[in-house]
């Protein structure tokens, strides 16, 4: 595995705006109708992109990845039909935007070498933030009487936890490539 970098410069901070607002639809339309499990048929299914959050929060900043879980899950709610205001906007909105939020903070490619050990550090912050968000959510869901709080806990943890634990560090590499050969410049990440 080789080490990867990326250099970044005080120059356009509105690429990486942009590209989460683009990544916060994809992620949301991904989540609605790109889920081919259904662990609870309508109601929880596998989200095998839930890595996208923290790869954006990663790549162009802890903002950007912030607006990515955020408006992503957002998106999400309105297009599976599962919008409730005070959990969407509120609980779920801003713990999913954590787990972009949170990964952008800790690792940034012009000061991170993603060789083998950044890549299990990757994995075990994307385990701890999404557990916290997991907890979050189920004891809102649970609060509002939708979900026994362990009954979420279980199958919202089977459906965000695992996608983001593998996928964000088997994926920030290749991610970090196609970025930086679609703006070789560099950018200021946001």
């Amino acid at each position: 595995m080789q080490p990867a970098t990326v250099s970044q410069t005080d120059g356009n901070t509105l690429f990486p705006i942009v590209l989460s607002i683009v990544a916060a639809a994809a992620t949301g339309v991904l989540w609605a109708y790109a889920n081919p499990i259904q662990l609870v048929p309508g109601v929880i299914q596998w989200r095998i992109f839930a890595f996208l959050p923290s790869v954006i929060g990663i790549l162009l900043g802890w903002r950007s990845g912030f607006i990515c879980g955020y408006l992503g899950t957002i998106v999400w709610s309105l297009l599976a039909g599962t919008f409730i205001p005070a959990h969407s906007l509120i609980v779920d909105g801003i713990m999913v935007g954590l787990t972009g939020l949170v990964p952008g903070m800790l690792f940034d490619p012009a000061k991170t070498i993603f060789n083998r050990p950044a890549l299990i550090k990757i994995a075990a912050v994307c385990l701890v933030v999404g557990l916290i968000m997991v907890a979050a959510v189920s004891a809102s869901l649970a609060y509002l009487g939708i979900f026994p709080f362990w009954w979420g806990f279980g199958y919202l943890g089977l459906s965000d936890i695992v996608p983001m634990v593998v996928g964000t560090p088997l994926l920030i590499i290749p991610a970090l490539k196609i970025l930086k050969s679609a703006h070789p410049a560099g950018f200021k990440r946001f």
